[in-house]
């Protein structure tokens, strides 16, 4: 899990940045428009042990799911911080990553998301040692900022996170669905 607090978090994300799930398309596209599909590695970053944590390997179920190939972290193969670094050790270099983590922020946020071009640190919340991780990153708001992060992560709606994962996972398909036809239509331009 990510931190986030009033102005910037520990990860240099602004939460003025929150975007909607409609949003996460257009950042998608940009991804998708830069780098070809068989480039791109999914990792999200979370656990299945605790319900606000739970968002990146629900995305990662979802991503599998829609049939995205390269995704680290999934309910059935989490990527905590336990393996994280392992995981991490696996992926190709010239493997483009997206990273997906959750996060906690203002009330006002709870719902939105923050993309960036950027790394993610995972675990900074709850003080945590973890490398930096991403060329991209999309960092979930699940619930409030509050002085006992693990508390409030274990009292997030799980009806709130599944949705959030769900949004994120098709943002992905729309995005790739969206390039696929680009590249048909301008082959038969072509033709």
């Amino acid at each position: 899990m990510s931190k986030f607090t009033s102005f910037t978090s520990r990860s240099g994300m602004s939460v003025g940045n929150a975007v909607t799930a409609d949003q996460l398309v257009s950042f998608f596209k940009q991804i998708y428009t830069k780098h070809k599909e068989e480039e791109i590695t999914f990792v999200c970053i979370g656990t299945d042990r605790s319900t606000g944590d739970a968002l990146g390997p629900l995305t990662g179920t979802y991503l599998c799911d829609h049939g995205f190939a390269r995704v680290i972290g999934t309910l059935s193969s989490p990527c905590d911080a336990a393996n994280l670094e392992s995981h991490l050790a696996e992926i190709p270099p010239d493997q483009i990553i997206i990273a997906i983590d959750a996060c906690l922020g203002d009330a006002a946020n709870i719902g939105r998301f923050i993309s960036k071009s950027t790394a993610l640190f995972p675990g900074r919340s709850v003080k945590g040692q973890l490398p930096p991780v991403g060329n991209y990153s999309i960092a979930g708001i699940v619930n409030r900022n509050g002085p006992r992060p693990y508390s409030i992560l274990q009292m997030t709606s799980l009806y709130q996170v599944m949705n959030m994962a769900s949004q994120i996972a098709d943002a992905a398909k729309a995005s790739v669905d969206y390039t696929r036809m680009s590249q048909v239509n301008e082959l038969a331009i072509e033709v």
